[in-house]
């Protein structure tokens, strides 16, 4: 089935929080952009570094107990996540990894007493991203004043899973530069990295501006030339790099932002 477009809107949604990696308003940001993605209510991030070794990264939301929750998880339960085979299954490969549907039934009584009963938590959405032999592990939830994700805040959730696990991996990396500037990253990856180095220079310009949160007609403007000029370095572009959306831009500059600088 064909992958569904989104509106530029779900991905200037996210902007925020790709242009906060590495700075200490991060959280806030990710946790605001998710919010205007899909209303998720709560965002965990853990890192895996091996079958036995868990830690909570990021809490950030609307779960009072979240912290609690996080040290839970890393101490005991990460050994009983359902999700737990998935996330290992799919070290091998390396692009994000969409975790099955929540279904209260996956979770054992204990576990779903802690996480969900006792929390407050109806609904949770996650994804994950290998870099190397470190797994990190991003939760969205949602709770009962919430209701349910409805399908078209999971189908947006998919869609921006990809570059939201990708920028929480670099977020959290440990040679991360706190004062760098991701866009300056990422033209530095557009001059020497595949698949971007396949562009024209007035391409390249293009997609930059683009993954910065631009309208067509705003690139346009910018760069001084006509707007079906802007659309036809954009189309060009995007078949170059056998993409059809901006989200899947953002999933490409942000698996590479990602894994630029590895974990040592």
């Amino acid at each position: 089935m064909k992958a569904r477009a989104f509106t530029p809107s779900v991905v200037s949604d996210i902007t925020p929080a790709l242009l906060a990696i590495g700075r200490d308003g991060f959280p806030q940001a990710l946790i605001g952009a998710l919010r205007r993605v899909a209303d998720v209510g709560h965002c965990m991030v853990f890192s895996f570094a091996g079958p036995r070794s868990a830690a909570c990264l990021l809490d950030a939301g609307n779960i009072p107990t979240g912290r609690d929750l996080g040290i839970a998880y890393s101490e005991h339960f990460h050994q009983s996540d359902p999700n737990r085979d998935a996330v290992f299954e799919g070290q091998a490969q390396a692009a994000p990894i969409v975790l099955p549907t929540f279904a209260r039934r996956m979770y054992s009584d204990g576990y779903r007493k802690i996480f969900f009963d006792d929390s407050d938590i109806v609904d949770k959405f996650a994804s994950a991203i290998w870099v190397d032999d470190t797994c990190f592990y991003v939760n969205f939830y949602r709770i009962t004043a919430q209701g349910r994700f409805t399908r078209d805040q999971i189908a947006r959730l998919t869609a921006v899973a990809p570059a939201v696990s990708a920028a929480v991996a670099r977020h959290f990396q440990r040679d991360a530069a706190p004062d760098s500037d991701p866009m300056d990253r990422l033209k530095t990856l557009f001059e020497t990295a595949a698949p971007f180095t396949v562009l024209t220079g007035r391409e390249k310009e293009v997609c930059l501006r683009i993954l910065s949160g631009l309208s067509s007609e705003a690139i346009a403007a910018e760069l001084g030339i006509g707007l079906h000029s802007a659309l036809t370095y954009r189309k060009r572009a995007y078949d170059k790099l056998g993409i059809s959306s901006q989200n899947e831009l953002f999933a490409i500059a942000l698996r590479l932002v990602a894994s630029s600088r590895p974990l040592n």
